[in-house]
């Protein structure tokens, strides 16, 4: 039995709870070092839910030590990760459900056409910061729990519910959850896809590039070697490795994504006077990871360019290009075409929605390289959220597609998880 009929029965009856909900998780701004409240909502939906409940502060020596934790926050407390166990009959598959609880600062506040934090509801649409990145993916989550309570369907594999924190800062809180024993079978994350399947996940990481030049009166700026034109050269052969490592890539999931693994510059700063040629400029970054790289040869790529720019370079060679690994990292994720957990959403997708998924590779970085890299746990990234609308004004999620989404993921839950025989 599919149960496909009264589960959807169930959730277009539960449209307006649904909305309620996601209304009071976007309207605790939850930005870095602000989960609390916003947690809170969801250990009461858990507990109402009757899952049992895992709640504990994050930073330990173990998580801190651990040579894939990429954290700058010293802070944890009153901010709690939360681990939520739907506990089946035994006998069948596991499921990580994980989803993030932090969201990216509002930015300029004259951008939005209202409050970021209001969670209004209009036209079929919920706004607010969060809405589609990825509180409107959670609530996704728990309404397919919640469809699968009411309707007493027993399972025979374990839901493992996560709402964990930091994932805008590099993926701290899925690390410790994976670290304090939480592993699966499969896993699925409902980060805003725009209802495509992402099997892939690029990584990324950020660098810093440090150029010296020579000082000199800007009257007299031919005497000096300004730092600010060394950069223009750094950053014109930067693009040309990015194509190089673009050129590789030729995976049929990346047809309608121009960069699979782009080479961002996201701030650049030079010199301390305008009379003054700049003797130093400072590039910073956010360097792709190919879903078949791993970090530590991606790094080597970046090394092996500067070393070359290095040698290559008249100045460079008194006065060599230095590169910095800093802040937080991404780790990739790649999952095969024919593994059995996508099949299984990829079937459940079409029962649901009565039309074929759209397979596509994320252009973003998830905490699903810390489920599948650390956790060894196979990881599908699924979500209502609008990819275009994620940490930008006016973000905001289709209601209908939160609910779609939330189908999708029931029915996937018990075909993956299996169903206990009477």
């Amino acid at each position: 039995m599919t149960y496909q009929k009264e589960i959807s029965r169930w959730l277009s009856g539960s449209k307006k709870n649904a909305i309620k909900l996601l209304q009071r998780l976007i309207q605790e701004p939850s930005k870095r070092g602000n989960e609390g409240k916003a947690q809170a909502i969801i250990v009461e939906k858990c507990r109402e839910l009757g899952l049992e409940i895992d709640l504990w502060e994050i930073g330990d020596e173990t998580l801190r030590n651990h040579p894939r934790f990429y954290c700058d926050r010293t802070d944890f407390s009153e901010n709690p990760n939360l681990i939520a166990v739907k506990k089946g009959s035994g006998g069948g598959r596991s499921l990580i459900l994980n989803g993030h609880i932090d969201v990216v600062p509002e930015g300029n506040e004259e951008d939005w056409d209202e409050d970021p934090y209001s969670g209004n509801f209009h036209e079929g649409r919920i706004y607010g910061r969060g809405a589609s990145d990825m509180k409107g993916g959670t609530v996704s989550l728990l309404l397919a729990l919640e469809a699968l309570a009411a309707l007493n369907i027993p399972l025979k594999g374990d839901v493992i519910f996560q709402s964990v924190i930091e994932e805008e800062s590099g993926g701290a809180g899925t690390l410790a959850a994976v670290l304090r024993g939480y592993k699966a079978d499969g896993a699925i994350i409902p980060e805003p896809t725009n209802m495509k399947i992402f099997p892939l996940q690029q990584g990324s990481m950020w660098f810093r590039l440090t150029i010296k030049g020579k000082s000199a009166h800007g009257g007299t700026r031919y005497e000096g070697v300004s730092a600010v034109d060394l950069a223009s050269e750094v950053l014109a052969e930067i693009k040309r490795l990015e194509e190089k490592r673009n050129g590789n890539i030729k995976s049929r999931l990346y047809e309608n994504i121009p960069i699979p693994i782009p080479i961002n510059i996201g701030k650049i700063s030079a010199g301390e006077w305008p009379s003054s040629v700049p003797d130093k400029a400072v590039i910073e970054g956010r360097f792709g990871i190919s879903p078949w790289e791993t970090v530590e040869s991606a790094e080597q790529a970046l090394e092996r360019f500067v070393s070359e720019i290095n040698a290559s370079h008249e100045w460079f060679q008194k006065k060599p290009v230095e590169l910095e690994w800093f802040g937080a990292r991404w780790l990739p994720g790649n999952l095969d075409l024919e593994h059995p957990l996508l099949q299984a959403i990829s079937n459940e997708y079409r029962r649901a929605l009565g039309s074929e998924p759209v397979l596509e590779a994320s252009p973003w970085g998830t905490d699903g390289g810390y489920l599948s890299n650390v956790g060894e746990t196979p990881v599908i990234v699924f979500g209502p959220g609008v990819t275009e609308k994620a940490h930008e004004a006016n973000e905001y999620i289709e209601v209908d597609k939160l609910i779609q989404a939330a189908e999708v993921i029931a029915l996937t839950i018990i075909n993956w998880c299996g169903i206990k025989s009477d």
